[in-house]
């Protein structure tokens, strides 16, 4: 079961969950957004060490903390990697209040029936013990929507359902992410064919089993309402697809009850060569900002 007083925060506390898991594929231009150019390190190492590095200037900065920022999600080699001396989810939740979670997924699969599956994910048993020992909350796991395909949609959520059922055995807390890409011809009509089947799904947990879902800031304002009130949900959270940071704040707020989990939009405009004092600026007006739009609705 996961941890109660972690679970308090994630079901109830005012605030935002930040998406710290870019991983191999997004990484570099995550570094590029952050300053770096990929002709500036050689190989994954060195890469993956650069934004450690990011990531970890991003925890400790004074704005990043439980009072707005409730939850981070790391990627598997930030879980992995100390901040200040001590295992980066001890960090997170002993000295920020910040609740952790592991990005468990390997990748996405071609695309088929308009959607990306998951690609299989080996040896997610032992992850998720090494994750819960390392006192991690909970994970997420992301797939994406292209077309409003139903068989194509029914697949991903069963997917994401098999899988989180998985994870919450192990005594995690899953966070489910099926993404409608933004860039969909009929994101609408995508949403709309998403919402029947997660709800069928939801309807279909056993008893006393819980998820969250992470979910593309909807077309329609308030679609997903019926998922938050559903016995099955600890909380939905939003992704921001790529949208700028003004724009992912400005649609979330037409949401009530839905909160962010925003990665590109939380780190806009943030550089590896601004003095610590900019850094932590501009990172505190955009924590401000998303808070805002998750807690302030119109």
């Amino acid at each position: 079961m996961p941890d109660t007083t972690m679970l308090a925060q994630a079901s109830g506390k005012n605030g935002f969950i930040a998406a710290l898991d870019q991983s191999g594929g997004s990484t570099p231009g995550a570094l590029r957004q952050y300053g770096i150019p990929e002709d500036a390190y050689e190989g994954d190492a060195e890469m993956f060490k650069l934004m450690h590095e990011m990531r970890v200037r991003i925890m400790s900065a004074p704005a990043f903390s439980g009072d707005k920022v409730i939850g981070a999600i790391l990627f598997e080699a930030t879980m992995d990697g100390e901040a200040h001396g001590k295992p980066v989810p001890t960090f997170l939740w002993q000295d920020r209040g910040v609740v952790p979670y592991l990005k468990v997924d390997k990748g996405l699969e071609k695309e088929a029936d308009g959607v990306s599956l998951m690609k299989p994910i080996p040896g997610l048993d032992a992850l998720l013990a090494r994750a819960k020992g390392l006192g991690v909350f909970g994970t997420k796991m992301r797939s994406v929507v292209n077309l409003p395909d139903r068989k194509g949609i029914a697949a991903i959520v069963a997917q994401q359902f098999a899988i989180g059922r998985q994870i919450s055995e192990a005594g995690l807390m899953p966070i489910l992410e099926p993404e409608v890409s933004i860039k969909s011809p009929d994101k609408g009509g995508a949403e709309a064919i998403l919402l029947a089947e997660l709800t069928k799904a939801l309807d279909a947990l056993p008893s006393g089993e819980q998820v969250m879902l992470k979910l593309t800031i909807p077309d329609v304002p308030d679609l997903y309402a019926p998922l938050m009130a559903h016995k099955g949900v600890v909380r939905v959270v939003a992704l921001s697809g790529g949208y700028p940071q003004a724009e992912a704040c400005e649609r979330l707020s037409a949401n009530h009850g839905m909160i962010a989990s925003f990665s590109r939009a939380l780190v806009e405009d943030l550089t590896r060569d601004m003095s610590d004092e900019a850094f932590d600026a501009r990172l505190g007006q955009s924590i401000d900002a998303i808070y805002r739009a998750s807690t302030e609705k119109h």
